[in-house]
């Protein structure tokens, strides 16, 4: 896997499980519709799999 992702906040974190918003906040997403730019990596991914129903990720090359 090479390249970036760009991930967007699209629903809120109020209400949901801690783990969420963990994972949200170690990805830079704090507010609605904020966009961060990210590496690839397994990792990345797994935490994007993570919150699916909370984000939209686009694959940039």
């Amino acid at each position: 896997m090479s390249g970036v992702l760009k991930v967007t906040l699209v629903k809120s974190m109020v209400g949901r499980p801690e783990k969420h918003r963990r994972v949200l906040r170690g990805m830079g997403l704090t507010r609605m519709n904020r966009t961060v730019v990210l590496k690839d990596t397994p990792s990345i991914r797994g935490m994007v799999r993570k919150v699916s129903h909370l984000v939209r990720m686009e694959v940039e090359a």
